[in-house]
């Protein structure tokens, strides 16, 4: 009996041992991640980025270089209707098919008393070559260092053959005799535009 009491009184005398805490390592592991990566920054958009993006209402008081020796103000067209279209390339298959469909209505175009302009960045000897092929009655607007093309946001970027590059998306702008902006035509097909803005100039 002495024996039994000695060892309950052992098991009573001996310290409890506390159960250790269970470590969580995916827990820790994420929490670490989280604060390790960087925190987004929120970009503010520049006044100057701002100001790229404004779209125009009227005709702009820019001086461009046109076939036939021309310089002039687009504000001065003012007392006329205006058709200021874009075009990527002199003498390729989309502007030229442009260019003559304009061409072939002009009688219609002029009775509507509209001054039609083709734009693009080629050289002012490379649109008198265009101009003279296919016998354009109409001038076009010489715009290599595209101040024309961005004032009037038609610069995009496009792919061919794999290649990125930046480039003229075609783009049509017509403005009633006020010089208001009337209508705008973006992503321009070629077959039946030239239809298209006699329409709208007789809606005038």
């Amino acid at each position: 009996m002495a024996k039994k009491k000695k060892a309950r009184a052992k098991a009573k005398t001996k310290p409890k041992t506390k159960a250790k805490a269970k470590t969580k390592p995916k827990a820790k592991a994420a929490k670490s991640k989280a604060a390790s990566k960087p925190k987004k920054k929120t970009v503010k958009a520049s006044k100057a980025g701002a100001a790229a993006l404004t779209r125009l209402t009227a005709l702009p008081d820019m001086a461009v270089e046109t076939t036939n020796g021309g310089r002039m103000k687009l504000s001065e067209l003012k007392g006329k209707n205006v058709v200021l279209y874009f075009y990527p390339k002199d003498d390729t298959p989309g502007c030229t098919t442009e260019g003559c469909d304009i061409r072939d209505r002009y009688s219609e175009f002029q009775r509507t008393d509209t001054v039609v302009l083709g734009v693009s960045r080629d050289r002012l000897d490379s649109h008198e070559e265009f101009k003279a092929k296919f016998g354009f009655p109409f001038e076009l607007v010489s715009d290599p260092e595209e101040k024309l093309c961005r004032a009037f946001d038609v610069m995009r970027k496009k792919s061919l053959y794999g290649k990125e590059y930046i480039g003229v998306d075609r783009s049509t702008f017509v403005f009633d005799k006020s010089g208001k902006l009337r209508k705008e035509f973006r992503g321009v097909q070629v077959a039946g535009h030239a239809e298209e803005l006699l329409k709208e100039l007789n809606n005038f």
